[in-house]
Formats: C-alpha cells, sequence, structure tokens
C-alpha cells in the first residue's frame, strides 16, 4: 500500500492503518530501537507506542514522508526509554559512545534547546551532510542516526572498523568547524 493512502487510512481513524504500517514499516521501525535499546522486547514496545503516536498526530498532523516520520517518532521513543532505563548508570553499548562521540560538535547548551535555534542547527547539519560524499553521509547516518555499531557499518560498506572510525572522527572534526564557523557556540 502507498504511504498516501495509509496516511488518508489515519486521517479517517481506520485501524487498518496501524496493521498497513506495521506490514511496511515494522521491520525498518523494529531495527531502529533493537539498534538503541539492545532489548527485542523493549524495541517491540517503542515500535508499538509509534504506532500510537501516529494514530494520535494524524490528524492534524499530515507528514509528507511517512517513513521518515515514524522512523523519527521510533528513535526518539527509544532513546527516551534508553535514558529512563539508563538514568543512574552509564549503560555500556552503543549509545553512551555516540553520544560522547558527537558531544564535542553539539553541546547540550540551553540555548540550543529552543525550538527556532535547533531548527537551524539540524539544517545546518543537513547542509553540511550534503556537501560530503555518499559513502560517507551514509557512513555518518548509520552511526548517528540509526545507532549501528561501527563494526556493523564495517561490514555494510566492506570497509575495516579502523576506516570507518577515522572517517567518523575526520566528519565530526569537519562538522565542528563547520558549524563554528557559522557561528555555533560549541
Amino acid at each position: 500500500m502507498e504511504d498516501t493512502e495509509i496516511i488518508e487510512l489515519y486521517w479517517c481513524k481506520n485501524e487498518q492503518a496501524i496493521a498497513e504500517t506495521a506490514t511496511k514499516y515494522g521491520n525498518y521501525l523494529t531495527t531502529i530501537a533493537r539498534n538503541i535499546l539492545f532489548n527485542h522486547e523493549d524495541a517491540a514496545e517503542c515500535v508499538n507506542d509509534t504506532y500510537l503516536r501516529a494514530w494520535n498526530a494524524m490528524p492534524p498532523h499530515r507528514p509528507k514522508l511517512l517513513r521518515t516520520f515514524l522512523g523519527k517518532l521510533t528513535r526518539n521513543l527509544a532513546f527516551n526509554r534508553y535514558q529512563k532505563d539508563h538514568a543512574q548508570k552509564r549503560g555500556c553499548g552503543e549509545i553512551p559512545l555516540i553520544l560522547e562521540e558527537l558531544g564535542d560538535c553539539v553541546s547540550g547548551k540551553a540555548d540550543l534547546e529552543e525550538s527556532y535555534d535547533r531548527k537551524l542547527l539540524l539544517e545546518e547539519i543537513q547542509a553540511f551532510l550534503s556537501q560530503q560524499p555518499e559513502v560517507k553521509r551514509r557512513i555518518f547516518l548509520c552511526r548517528y542516526w540509526y545507532a549501528e555499531s561501527v563494526g556493523d557499518i564495517a561490514r555494510r560498506f566492506s570497509l575495516t572498523e579502523n576506516h570507518v572510525s577515522v572517517s567518523l572522527s575526520r566528519l565530526r572534526t569537519k562538522l565542528r568547524q563547520y558549524l563554528l564557523e557559522r557561528g555555533f557556540d560549541l
């Protein structure tokens, strides 16, 4: 079923929308959640929460790209779940490492939490990524959007883990410089 048809089902509050979403995007959403949470049950719960959030968001929201909309919902829910589960400790796995890696590029200062500044920051990150070669852009997104391990990324792109690590380090350095040049206080 096409995304526009699925969105229309949500707008009509037809429960078939959830079944169609699960059929078309269930594996994709589960992969996102599992890469962040490393727990199948928690990932499944996040995916189910995604369906509920989508149901409650449409209407009034009509996403232009359903896959991206659902992926963002799942990612945010999984990160929230992860933070809740690891509030008292610095868990093992990829998430603390990913957040630490990006910490030098984008700080958590309160002024960046404001909606407008955050939107500008995201636009600049998108502009930066659009200037990168496709493979580097995809490596960056696999690591920092989909929370994939360096080893998984290396296998996906037939590269060594060292090559991926060095590429990510250089991209972070370039991103930091790019953002500083555009007036972001990091």
